[in-house]
């Protein structure tokens, strides 16, 4: 049996050990597996699986099932720590990504996606569960920005040797899946066998919760899981479909896009910190809205495939922001219900994405900008949304209306 460590008490550990070192260890080994999965699903599907707008649709709605049943995560840490729950969940995401390649076929792609989607949504449940459990709140939007440079800078080195060896080397699908998930299984062992497992001093309320005040949260977590829905499915999609990026050029605009948020994401972990949740919130779905408006503008106008590219990074770096959502949380949150509303926060976020990407895969069909429109309305919502957060959030204090309304009794 691993040794228990209170958290109070890993500060002694050796830096190897500590559980901020494993929030970055785990930081990067999954993009290992899940971005080069990412990288090189559009033009894996259409290439060899001779998907349409319709096909990647559904295989986007089935990998969101899990997300939809991240609840159940409540469930099993009843029975299992959380932390060796991530580890369990790392080790399904990398076999999973290993293996895809062996499955071209619609049936045999829904499969595997729904194996590596398991692994991937209980790990970011339970991830982001153990972020704001081990972390201070004054520091955790300083640290949260560093684990995000850490992912990114994961994602870069797997970008950067597609990019480098995709057609130098002639690679094959099979044997860089294969690669980016043996990686991250090495990584989710030496976690295994070399941390010990930390006990929270704040014991986790392990059933269903559902708190009215926690309302804004919840509402601002739906309304993030249906926009980015439309821009994971189809943004990408759109670059190999209408402008027949390959590969190594997606993997690039992806590679710049890292580079990028590697940069900015301290900056913006600072940024939280010295100007609330709320400013950086409205920001992020400002920029967000003018992102999506422009991506229309490439139907309605006929523009050209530079311009989609620097949409699609400036995308990426507006969603870094989206940090803020969970240091908001974090400041209301009774310390006691961050596993259990995590998981449901989870489910909240993946509503819309159980049904969108099918839905909107038949849209697609006959109106691309119309599909982009609507995740332009989207943002300007959040953007409503996003201004009832007020500027010093507390238990009491969720949101601008909390001071005309009595607590409830909970």
């Amino acid at each position: 049996m691993r040794k228990i460590v209170p958290l109070d008490d890993a500060r002694h550990l050796p830096i190897w050990q500590r559980p901020v070192t494993l929030l970055f260890l785990m930081a990067i080994a999954m993009p290992l597996s899940f971005a080069t999965w990412s990288a090189l699903l559009n033009n894996f599907v259409i290439e060899v699986a001779k998907f349409d707008g319709s096909d990647i649709g559904w295989l986007h709605t089935v990998r969101e099932i899990p997300g939809f049943l991240a609840i159940g995560v409540i469930f099993v840490i009843m029975f299992i720590r959380e932390q060796t729950l991530a580890m369990i969940s790392l080790a399904m995401l990398a076999i999973a990504t290993a293996l895809t390649a062996y499955f071209p076929t619609m049936g045999g792609l829904l499969f595997i996606t729904l194996i590596s989607s398991i692994g991937f949504h209980y790990y970011e449940t339970v991830n982001q569960s153990l972020q704001l459990q081990w972390l201070p709140k004054d520091r955790a939007p300083q640290v949260l920005g560093l684990l995000v440079s850490a992912a990114s800078a994961a994602t870069l080195v797997a970008y950067g040797v597609i990019v480098i060896s995709w057609r130098a080397y002639d690679l094959s699908y099979n044997f860089v899946y294969m690669v980016s998930g043996a990686l991250t299984l090495v990584i989710v062992a030496y976690c295994v066998i070399a941390m010990p497992q930390f006990e929270s001093p704040n014991p986790q309320t392990k059933k269903f919760i559902l708190r009215r005040r926690y309302w804004l949260y919840y509402a601002l977590q739906f309304m993030s899981g249906a926009r980015r829905q439309i821009f994971v499915v189809f943004a990408a999609f759109m670059m190999v479909e209408r402008f027949g990026f390959d590969v190594d050029e997606i993997t690039k605009l992806m590679l710049i896009t890292l580079v990028a948020n590697m940069v900015l994401a301290p900056f913006l972990g600072r940024l939280v910190h010295r100007f609330g949740e709320r400013n950086a919130m409205a920001l992020e779905y400002v920029g967000l809205f003018l992102v999506f408006v422009a991506y229309g503008g490439i139907y309605w106008f006929g523009w050209g495939a530079l311009l989609a590219a620097g949409l699609y990074i400036a995308n990426n770096i507006f969603f870094a922001l989206a940090l803020a959502l969970k240091t908001y949380f974090q400041k209301i949150a009774d310390p006691g219900d961050i596993a259990p509303t995590a998981a449901v926060a989870f489910t909240i976020n993946h509503i819309a994405a159980v049904f969108l990407p099918a839905g909107l895969g038949y849209l697609w069909l006959v109106s691309p900008q119309f599909v982009f429109g609507l995740a332009a309305g989207m943002a300007a919502v959040s953007f409503m949304l996003a201004l009832m957060i007020p500027r010093h959030p507390e238990p009491g204090n969720e949101t601008v209306f909390s001071k005309f309304v009595a607590a409830p009794a909970e």
